[in-house]
């Protein structure tokens, strides 16, 4: 579908069905076989396996692209039947010249902006950065966010139905941020739009806005990029690495294959809150532990701060899905912008786009001088914003990361 200025249609998807694989223009890669989904197991009592969104649950602000080509991806292969959730905010020009994309980090979704309600379990996630007068102003542009490719909030996704119907589960195939950026350019073509007056991103949306500013800096007038790096270290891929191991090691984890006990039991519930738990513990910062919870312990015996990343946990499960949590959090342990391109200093040095990198004090998971790396080899100088809520900060700092965000998009769309 094709979005027409001041049209936002609303289009809710059937079933994707079965579609024959093709190879893209140009391309050798051919849409790998789906193999036969294994045998559902039995329900047992319990909450959802999987808190991922599908058809028939509320739409809430969503709206739908299903992009007719298929998706060639890095490792081999192609995904056919491609469903991509967004929303808008805003309205596109006429000549489609004010669109500005935000991406999300590992655990949102496209509801950027907006109460919760049916179809969205929580509040925006940078509800203070969209509205009229906002540093993205819903009057100036016409801002749009999709559910990451991998996703589970509306996007194709490991509990999304294969073209055979079940869900992919084990079957889903590995995937990468450069995938993951081919398909948001699908989905600007689908809307029409040649060309972003911006593209932002913090985290793991940071790792995609840098990517489009490299691999389609024709497709980009400006990128911010917070609170990321140009590849993913050691200390990450290991911190990552425990997390996944963490999933796997749940007995309902069934090999990836747990979608099938929806709407009751059997979800790898306990892997997701305790990966989330470790994660947790890397987005805040030591002073704020420290001055938060120190050595307390609460009267039910608990340490305090062990009760807080224990209650991070446990909310995780209930609006999120684990095979995303192993498929993004794979992705991000294989981000390197110089992957192909000769090094990341030479990929940086050569991208043609603008590029805008800013960054936390306090962060630990991706510290500043990943961000200071990147600005060397772009040209540019990166922007540091305090805060004692560590990697968190890019989300929770709205007024200082929302400067920065306008500063960027200063020239944009005009």
């Amino acid at each position: 579908m094709t979005a027409q200025p001041g049209h936002r249609p609303l289009v809710v998807p059937p079933e994707p069905p079965a579609r024959p694989g093709s190879s893209e223009p140009g391309s050798e890669r051919q849409t790998a076989s789906v193999p036969a989904a294994p045998a559902p197991a039995p329900a047992a009592a319990g909450p959802p396996a999987s808190a991922a969104w599908r058809v028939g649950d509320p739409v809430g602000l969503r709206r739908f692209a299903t992009p007719t080509r298929p998706l060639a991806l890095e490792r081999g292969g192609s995904l056919p039947g491609l469903t991509i959730a967004y929303e808008t905010w805003g309205r596109l020009a006429a000549d489609r010249s004010n669109a500005v994309l935000v991406l999300h980090a590992l655990t949102g979704d496209s509801h950027v902006h907006g109460p919760a309600g049916p179809g969205h379990p929580t509040a925006g996630w940078w509800d203070a950065l969209i509205g009229p007068g906002a540093p993205l102003d819903s009057e100036r542009f016409f801002v749009v966010c999709p559910n990451v490719l991998g996703g589970c909030q509306g996007t194709t996704g490991p509990a999304s139905p294969a073209p055979d119907g079940q869900p992919w589960g084990s079957r889903w195939p590995e995937i990468t941020v450069g995938d993951q950026v081919r398909a948001e350019a699908l989905l600007a073509d689908t809307l029409g739009i040649s060309r972003w007056a911006a593209v932002v991103g913090g985290s793991m949306g940071g790792m995609r806005a840098l990517e489009w500013a490299v691999a389609l800096p024709e497709r980009v007038a400006r990128a911010v990029v917070l609170s990321c790096g140009a590849a993913a270290t050691a200390e990450q891929i290991a911190l990552y690495a425990t997390q996944l191991a963490v999933i796997r090691a749940d007995p309902h984890w069934l090999g990836g294959d747990y979608h099938h006990h929806r709407p009751a039991g059997g979800g790898p519930h306990t892997g997701l809150a305790l990966a989330r738990q470790m994660g947790q513990v890397s987005y805040r910062s030591e002073a704020e532990f420290a001055h938060r919870f120190g050595n307390t312990m609460q009267s039910d015996g608990r340490y305090a701060a062990a009760s807080y990343v224990e209650h991070q946990g446990a909310k995780l499960i209930s609006r999120f899905d684990a095979g995303t949590y192993v498929t993004l959090t794979t992705a991000m342990m294989s981000q390197d912008v110089g992957r192909g391109r000769g090094g990341v200093p030479a990929a940086l040095r050569g991208c043609r786009a603008p590029v805008t990198v800013a960054g936390i004090d306090s962060d630990r998971l991706y510290p500043p001088r990943l961000q200071a790396e990147l600005a060397r080899h772009l040209g540019t100088e990166a922007h540091l914003v305090s805060s004692e809520f560590g990697h968190d900060g890019f989300l929770l700092e709205t007024a200082a990361v929302g400067q920065v965000v306008r500063a960027a998009l200063t020239d944009a769309g005009s």
